[in-house]
């Protein structure tokens, strides 16, 4: 049988993929950078080339039908395959080039101001950040490796803990300027409070109401003041003497060191149960730029834990 007959348009099983991954045209759309309008022509093509629909149009989105369930089991291993031809054909390149993701925050005020040292390392390695809000999805993209915030033991991904994570107190030395010594929970009482609402709230990191009460304090304003989607934004306003935050302490570390944020009660560190995670798929072949990067990576973090002991 001429192979004509029986393989569907790639480009279209590209689209297909995307759809059928999010369940949403829209998203597919977003995701490569076309039309809505477009995904649905494709869709049509290959419902057209296939004799039957895809997927159930819903009010508010889409789902597979069993033919498109079926199709799409073979799809997502096909884009995985086509992916992993492109690694192989740009192996060369990729031994001169990093790809990693990472959330913004982390990117901005832990990782970004220590690439010089890894580019002075290694001046012929090219680094490529993607910092997103979103989870990378391997299957779909060519980054190398990720670092996450959260939980670990993410499925089918190998994951090493890069370093855990704790809340501390941290506020501008203007803010503090002129006030008492100190001492507890209860001198802070009166100051205007920041939040930090980034979507990788750890379930069990305190907000202001419990990191008070476990401190024997009862403040009802304690829910008011600034709030920001980001830990980076958060630690911003703190510098800028809008009130005291709730930070991660990694990454309000190099702040604290050059003096732009005070911890006015730095033995009061609250553990949380997330941490930072190395990520990459399971059986992934890293080339001489990836194993160079993560021992630097894991170099940083070592020379981090001295900052600390220094500045605590």
């Amino acid at each position: 049988m001429d192979a004509k007959e029986v393989i569907p348009p790639f480009l279209s099983v590209r689209v297909f993929e995307a759809a059928a991954r999010s369940l949403s045209f829209a998203r597919a759309a977003e995701e490569l950078g076309i039309t809505a309008g477009a995904v649905s022509q494709h869709i049509r093509v290959l419902e057209d080339f296939a004799g039957q629909p895809l997927f159930r149009r819903l009010g508010r989105g889409v789902e597979l039908t069993d033919a498109g369930q079926a199709a799409f089991a073979h799809a997502s291993a096909a884009m995985a395959e086509m992916l992993q031809a492109g690694r192989a054909m740009r192996a060369s390149m990729r031994g001169r080039r990093i790809s990693l993701s990472t959330a913004p925050s982390f990117a901005s005020k832990w990782l970004i101001p220590r690439l010089n040292r890894f580019q002075d390392a290694y001046p012929d390695v090219e680094v490529r950040m993607s910092a997103d809000m979103t989870l990378v999805d391997f299957t779909a993209s060519d980054i190398d490796l990720a670092i996450r915030y959260g939980p670990g033991g993410y499925e089918g991904l190998y994951c090493e803990r890069l370093m855990s994570e704790s809340v501390v107190v941290v506020g501008s030395p203007r803010l503090l300027a002129g006030r008492p010594p100190i001492t507890s929970a209860a001198d802070l009482i009166d100051l205007p409070l920041i939040h930090d609402d980034s979507p990788q709230r750890d379930p069990s990191c305190p907000t202001w109401t419990m990191w008070f009460a476990a401190r024997g304090q009862k403040r009802d304003d304690a829910e008011r003041g600034l709030r920001f989607n980001q830990s980076s934004l958060a630690l911003e306003a703190a510098m800028a003497g809008k009130g005291l935050v709730l930070a991660k302490r990694q990454l309000a570390l190099r702040d604290i060191a050059e003096g732009l944020l005070v911890s006015p009660l730095a033995e009061a560190e609250d553990p949380v149960g997330f941490a930072y995670w190395l990520v990459w798929p399971r059986g992934r072949r890293f080339e001489p730029a990836q194993v160079a990067f993560l021992a630097w990576l894991r170099e940083q973090v070592m020379e981090g834990d001295s900052v600390a002991d220094q500045t605590a």
